[in-house]
């Protein structure tokens, strides 16, 4: 018994391939053995999810790659048909208008995509440099300022003093900035304040915080909101694909830091932690 015991602690543990030894004995041996086959079926369970969850991301990451070829075309006989003088009848220009704004919008889905499909699965380079975080912060800032102006939120920035540095892939990294900015632009109450706060916790971690009021009822669970294809906007009033919460995540975890989100009453949190 003692023995069976300290097997099943073990696979509690994660050690689900561990088996426990068949004694000969007439009480114990067979619930040794219906352990063990438990064990082994949650061992192929866990396989076949991987499996599972391997091939729809390769799926969608070349229906994506296949997706690039035909749009970049139509992107571009677009912009011939845009650089036509003389289109007739004259409502053809607001056809081609459309087309244009719509084709490039699906690109830009297609490509979130593309980057949630591979930052899901680890398949990305990192190139891993000593980078000052609080100068890729204000620059992600100065870039999008424009926009939170349009959208009429006051920023309010609170920054660490002296210099920031952490061992990171900036291209990547700005890309996770981007996103959580773009959202606040586009789920923000307007007329409401946003604040950006970085600072140095007690552990030595570096820790970004992004607070906005929503436009929205979040009605869904923190937790969710990370998923691929999850919105804060139930009712898809607003263009995005979903996927930017769930790249910015992605991306955070393969530079070893931790992202969450807190959701409390309209006032929305993001979170990031990385190792100085």
């Amino acid at each position: 018994l003692n023995e069976i015991m300290k097997g099943v602690h073990r696979i509690k543990e994660g050690e689900i391939n561990y088996k426990i030894e068949e004694k000969n004995d007439i009480y114990f041996s067979s619930l040794a053995n219906d352990i063990n086959n438990i064990s082994q079926g949650l061992e192929n369970s866990i396989e076949q999810r991987i499996k599972s969850e391997r091939m729809k991301s390769e799926l969608i990451t070349n229906v994506s790659h296949d997706l690039k070829t035909p749009l970049t075309s139509i992107i571009n006989y677009v912009e011939l048909i845009k650089k036509e003088e003389n289109i007739q009848p004259e409502y053809l220009k607001d056809y081609v208008q459309v087309l244009d704004k719509k084709s490039k919008r699906l690109k830009i889905l297609i490509e979130d995509l593309f980057e949630a499909s591979k930052a899901s699965t680890g398949n990305i380079e990192l190139e891993l440099v000593r980078l000052d975080l609080k100068q890729l912060l204000q620059q992600s800032i100065g870039e999008l300022e424009d926009k939170l102006e349009e959208a009429n939120l006051s920023l309010r920035v609170n920054l660490t003093e002296e210099d920031t540095y952490v061992l990171a892939d900036g291209r990547r990294l700005y890309r996770v900035f981007e996103n959580l900015i773009s959202n606040i632009v586009k789920y923000s109450l307007s007329n409401t304040r946003v604040y950006i706060q970085m600072y140095v916790d007690d552990e030595n971690k570096v820790v970004i915080i992004m607070r906005n009021i929503s436009a929205y009822e979040l009605d869904f669970c923190a937790n969710e909101i990370t998923n691929r294809f999850k919105r804060g906007d139930s009712s898809r009033s607003t263009e995005g694909s979903g996927l930017g919460l769930a790249i910015a995540k992605s991306i955070v975890e393969l530079h070893g830091g931790k992202f969450n989100i807190e959701v409390d009453g309209d006032l929305f949190k993001s979170i990031i932690r990385l190792n100085q």
